[in-house]
């Protein structure tokens, strides 16, 4: 396993990052296995876990402060923070009121005094981010987290978050963390490209693509939609979909081109995302002990010119063939409103 500096913060983290969103009750809800994989993970080289207050409503961040119990200090652990945790108002988002309150519990679940990176895990537009970047500054201080970032945000709002930082002497993101793979190429267009120049790190997540680049998926082969991950989000996988359509006669062509180079799907789609320089690390999700080893076959795979030219031609650079955040759309475009003018305006203009 390699290493690399995570965003300047002089965090020293593996290539490949444990990902535990699968742990708990939406995955894997056996605790003790879970903790076998984490474990498993550790002793191959992998430093670098990644959790969310929401996976699993909090027993996925339960789970890794058990299997960390002894092994603490050799790990960089990073959680999020937004989604609501609960009914009522005021249970989520990046308010200061929240934020601050529901660190705590993430420290609480993890076993921890503190938090390596606590990341802001969607934008939230009802907060001013300065409020947001204020209260991470005040954690930091504070010695319950040491570096913090946003996941899954856009451009505009990384580089707007890191303008409003230096005007008021704030503490900035120090890193990013956005979807990327071999199916979803959108963020080359200019989330990383912003990253690199804001001298950000990137952890990038969902390499297989949400199961599509696993082999699972194959053209003309038939798809349960009532059972697993296809049950909770049937238009993702439905193959009479065009979007599903176009993923799938991808598959098609990178089946060919892993095996041109002697490599498995699984493992040419781990390997690709850290080809790009702005990446740091990659997040790898498993489920069970098989997943994990499966994926971190790819550990030493360094794709070559050809390779990725090739990669190219199938899926050009900055494209997405679908849209890889299911959990969250930006305001403006979920809410018709935001983007049509009132008739009462042109009647008055008229």
């Amino acid at each position: 396993m390699r290493y690399r500096v995570l965003g300047g913060t002089g965090m020293e983290v593996s290539r490949y990052c444990l990902g535990t969103m699968m742990f708990g009750s939406v995955g894997n809800p056996g605790h003790e296995d879970c903790v076998r994989i984490i474990h498993a993970a550790l002793d191959q080289g992998i430093n670098f876990v990644d959790t969310a207050d929401m996976y699993s409503a909090g027993e996925s961040e339960e789970i890794v402060g058990k299997a960390l119990q002894g092994r603490r200090d050799d790990v960089v652990l990073a959680t999020k923070v937004h989604f609501p945790m609960g009914e009522g108002r005021n249970r989520g988002g990046n308010s200061r009121r929240w934020i601050v309150r529901e660190v705590e519990e993430s420290l609480r679940r993890l076993r921890t005094d503190w938090i390596d990176l606590y990341q802001v895990h969607r934008p939230d537009h009802t907060t001013d981010v300065e409020e947001t970047l204020g209260v991470l500054g005040d954690l930091v201080r504070a010695g319950k987290i040491r570096a913090f970032g946003c996941s899954t945000f856009p451009a505009e709002e990384i580089v707007e978050a890191h303008h409003v930082a230096e005007r008021r002497g704030l503490q900035r993101f120090r890193t990013e963390q956005p979807p990327y793979s071999l199916l979803a190429r959108g963020v080359e267009a200019s989330v990383l490209p912003v990253v690199q120049r804001l001298g950000m790190g990137a952890l990038t997540w969902s390499p297989l693509a949400s199961g599509f680049l696993t082999g699972r998926h194959r053209k003309g082969r038939p798809v349960d939609l009532g059972s697993g991950r296809a049950a909770l989000t049937p238009a993702r996988f439905d193959p009479t979909l065009p979007v599903n359509a176009a993923k799938l006669d991808a598959v098609e062509e990178f089946v060919r081109l892993a095996d041109q180079i002697g490599c498995t799907l699984p493992e040419l789609a781990v390997a690709f995302p850290l080809a790009h320089p702005a990446v740091t690390s990659v997040i790898i999700g498993p489920r069970t002990l098989q997943q994990l080893q499966d994926a971190l076959k790819g550990a030493a795979l360094v794709l070559d010119d050809a390779t990725l030219d090739r990669i190219d031609e199938i899926v050009p650079p900055g494209t997405n063939l679908y849209h890889p955040d299911g959990a969250w759309r930006p305001p403006h475009l979920a809410d018709p409103a935001r983007r049509r003018r009132p008739s009462a305006d042109d009647r008055a203009a008229a």
